[in-house]
């Protein structure tokens, strides 16, 4: 099941109630706020807006911030928002819980990531996501790890043909509290152990989405990490810690110290929100998201 099918169908979490919403911060951003320094180009993972604005008005908003693109969204409103001038930052390849560690599932995660690099390719997107998959009954990690490894492998031609990149997400096996807050029993759940993996791919054509929110709250040290993996990272997507909210107040990652740190890098791709908006006014929370990462 894709993320966004997995948060609307089963979560239901636009009907929250009022008396469950936060105000937003005395530092919020400006009602009007748009990115002007633009050194990261910004883009959002739309599933976390699903309940709580219509597509096309996100994209509309979207672009009055300031944003470069849009990712996690139905294909449908593809050639639409690609009309704002926003771009496709990321295509979605298979979810997170069949993945090819399993074999069970190798040409399934074969056939959609194959039809997802081709659609890539056709709306100049660069990147499409990848995951390990979920630990299952008998698993062998060193057998689950080569599986990984050669269904990767196996794509990288045509991934190199397209001039597309397959980035690897590493997910939190650590906050059961909630479906998309973090998923317990992932395989691919420390980074250090996904960066092995894709080193063992041996193609530029596969890299890391280094999730600043995911790495936070398996491994820590953010940092050094991100000087660690600058090679390999290919993408980024962010959230606060705890509860996957909004770059707040409330929250404790330090992203004003990281960004700059990714900036020194080097790093010229996609910065994606990826926070669950739990502000009465969501747009104001993007804004503000916005602002936080207009370093």
């Amino acid at each position: 099941m894709k993320r966004r099918d997995l948060f609307g169908s089963a979560l239901g979490l636009g009907a929250a109630a009022p008396s469950a919403l936060a105000q937003a911060p005395a530092s919020a951003a400006p009602a009007d706020f748009k990115i002007r320094n633009g050194r990261f180009r910004q883009s959002i993972m739309g599933w976390t807006y699903k309940d709580r604005m219509d597509t096309l008005a996100l994209a509309k908003l979207c672009k009055e911030i300031g944003f470069s693109g849009m990712e996690g969204i139905d294909r449908k409103f593809y050639p639409q928002v690609r009309e704002l001038d926003l771009e496709i930052s990321l295509v979605s390849g298979h979810g997170f819980a069949e993945g090819p560690c399993n074999p069970a599932f190798r040409q399934i995660t074969l056939d959609k990531l194959r039809e997802a690099i081709q659609v890539a390719h056709d709306v100049n997107c660069k990147n499409v996501i990848t995951f390990t998959g979920m630990r299952f009954d008998g698993m062998k990690e060193d057998e689950a790890a080569k599986n990984c490894i050669a269904v990767w492998q196996e794509l990288m031609p045509l991934a190199q043909e397209k001039g597309v990149t397959l980035v690897l997400e590493h997910l939190n096996s650590r906050d059961s509290s909630h479906p998309m807050k973090g998923h317990p029993g992932y395989f691919g759940d420390h980074v250090d152990f996904c960066v092995d993996l894709i080193k063992a791919v041996g193609s530029p054509n596969m890299k890391l989405l280094f999730d600043i929110y995911h790495v936070s709250i398996m491994d820590g040290d953010i940092i050094r990490r991100i000087r660690q993996h600058k090679d390999v990272i290919g993408h980024y997507h962010t959230a606060g810690n705890p509860g996957r909210q909004e770059l707040d107040d409330r929250q404790e990652i330090n992203y004003p110290a990281i960004l700059k740190e990714i900036l020194a890098t080097g790093y010229t791709g996609y910065l994606v929100q990826e926070f669950i908006p739990t502000w009465e006014d969501h747009e104001l929370a993007l804004r503000h998201a916005a602002m936080v990462c207009d370093v």
